[in-house]
């Protein structure tokens, strides 16, 4: 069985390679790797219809290396080692020597093709034997069909952009039968839609099929040859297909592990019995080679679409959520929905006097551990990013998912905030480093929810005057200090210990505030002050 073989400051692990292999940071990859130079979502293996290996970049920041060279895409050969961060990866092929990749795909081309030509009697309209052959040129031309379906295994395997794999199919099957047009009709949304049609000569023309012949095909899964469309039955109602002149057709099923993923048509307008079973043979079997590499190319894109669109939000949401967008159970639509949510803002304290002090690239490595710090706590408490303001982190609880509870999830969010700072304080210290404090503020209340910006660029956020009352706490607290709303108080006071503060009389209120310091979790030693300022 093919594998990678991880070699990490985890030590050396082997990792046998599915139908898809992803590589990361994150525990949701199939390998995870424990390296902050590596991504949360960093590479994925694919394997691919001729059994061989694709590695691929998902575009990482620090990038994947081969050979000391930077790589997007490379087809893994037998000890081929990918480096990542302080990781390398060494691909083993299946530890029995096989075969040549060549050799396999041509033994395996002509095996299927054997296969399903074998079926009929008729000199001139099948593969026969080798030693019931007597005519040598029929000899020649069955092996040049050979020659090029396996050309067309080479030709398609590893294309993944499905356009161009559409337009190699429809090239190569020219280049194998006697047709004069070609349609390749693809199932969306559960109904046949034309994906490429043309003729010989590579004009873009529109092909009326038959609705009785394309409902044959795929309800039955079978391919349909008819040698004279001018006198079949199936034909008598297709009043177009008479009109174009259509004399001889073949329509086969893309079948791949027994799904239907469309089909295939090729006509001639000039002559009956332009195909035989021989031709439809040889169709059905290109039929099969590209229904395999379709589904590859399908997948490559679904596989892409899900990494883009977690790579995308999980900067913004929790894993969980993430997984929701990723597979559609959660839309982040345009727009905006008015719901109640629990704020919480958290700001730097002492930020401007420390950047005048502080060189810009040294600010810059301060902020990034920082936010990673605080977005790692503030997702395992299942809040909600909505942006960075230079120092200050505003993140939401009970958006864009209600989560009961959220106004403890936010206070309990807070409160681990300041626990992992004073941790990180104390290796910035012993590095000779200033320690970094921060002030919190906590509020719930009404707002607007919802991807808001341009069509280009959308952003996640909330809006509201409860965004501006968070903020407006979160400006008063002092360092090390928690600041709640009574809104958000009085739905956790059971939970939460507090000392009520003296009203606070903040910008565009007329009315002063009711504000309470968090101390600490109501338990056996919530009476240690956890949170007064430092």
């Amino acid at each position: 069985m093919p594998k990678l073989i991880v070699i990490a400051n985890e030590g050396e692990r082997d990792f046998e390679l599915g139908p898809v292999t992803t590589i990361g940071r994150h525990p949701d990859n199939t390998i995870q790797i424990l390296d902050r130079i590596v991504s949360k979502e960093h590479a994925q293996v694919i394997r691919q219809s001729d059994g061989r290996f694709l590695f691929r970049d998902l575009g990482s920041l620090n990038g994947s290396f081969y050979a000391e060279e930077r790589v997007g895409e490379r087809v893994l050969a037998d000890g081929d080692e990918i480096t990542m961060g302080a990781a390398r990866l060494v691909f083993r092929a299946q530890a029995s020597a096989p075969a040549p990749a060549e050799q396999v795909r041509i033994e395996h081309s002509q095996e299927t093709l054997i296969r399903q030509t074998l079926h009929t009697e008729q000199e001139n309209q099948e593969f026969l034997p080798e030693v019931r052959i007597t005519d040598l040129e029929v000899l020649r031309r069955d092996y040049e069909k050979l020659r090029m379906a396996h050309e067309l295994g080479r030709a398609i395997g590893l294309e993944v952009n499905l356009d161009v794999l559409l337009d190699k199919i429809i090239t190569k099957a020219f280049d194998l039968l006697p047709a004069d047009r070609g349609v390749i009709l693809l199932l969306e949304n559960g109904a046949p839609t034309p994906r490429i049609a043309r003729t010989r000569d590579g004009r873009t023309e529109q092909i009326a099929l038959s609705s009785s012949i394309l409902n044959e095909v795929l309800t039955k899964k079978i391919a349909v040859l008819s040698s004279d469309a001018s006198m079949d039955s199936r034909f008598s109602g297709a009043h177009s297909i008479i009109i174009q002149g259509i004399r001889s057709t073949m329509t086969v099923p893309l079948l791949h592990q027994g799904e239907i993923l469309g089909l295939m048509h090729l006509d001639s307008l000039i002559t009956a019995n332009a195909f035989g079973e021989k031709d439809l043979q040889i169709f059905s079997s290109i039929a099969g080679q590209a229904a395999a590499a379709i589904s590859n190319s399908l997948l490559a894109k679904k596989i892409e679409h899900e990494a883009s669109t977690r790579a995308q939000f999980q900067r913004l949401l929790s894993p969980n959520l993430v997984e929701q967008v990723v597979q559609g159970r959660l839309q982040l639509e345009k727009g905006g929905q008015r719901s109640e949510v629990t704020l919480l803002f958290s700001d730097i304290r002492g930020f401007t006097s420390m950047s005048e002090t502080t060189s810009p690239e040294e600010i810059v490595r301060m902020l990034n551990e920082y936010f990673e710090i605080m977005v790692d706590v503030l997702f395992r408490h299942q809040g909600t990013l909505d942006k960075f303001v230079g120092d200050e982190i505003i993140a939401l609880f009970g958006a864009p998912v209600a989560l009961p509870n959220a106004e403890l999830c936010a206070i309990e969010c807070a409160l681990e905030m300041l626990k992992v700072l004073k941790d990180w304080n104390r290796v910035r210290v012993s590095e000779g480093l200033p320690e970094v404090q921060i002030g919190l503020g906590i509020n719930t209340g009404e707002v607007v929810t919802g991807a808001i910006g341009s069509s280009r660029a959308l952003q996640y956020t909330a809006i509201g005057d409860a965004v501006n009352t968070t903020s407006r706490l979160c400006s008063n607290a002092k360092a090390g200090q928690l600041l709640v709303s009574e809104d958000t108080y009085r739905k956790v006071m059971d939970r939460v210990a507090a000392i009520r503060l003296p009203p606070l009389k903040v910008k565009g209120k007329e009315k002063e505030l009711a504000v309470y310091n968090v101390i600490g979790m109501r338990s056996s030693d919530w009476r240690q002050e956890s949170t007064r300022p430092v």
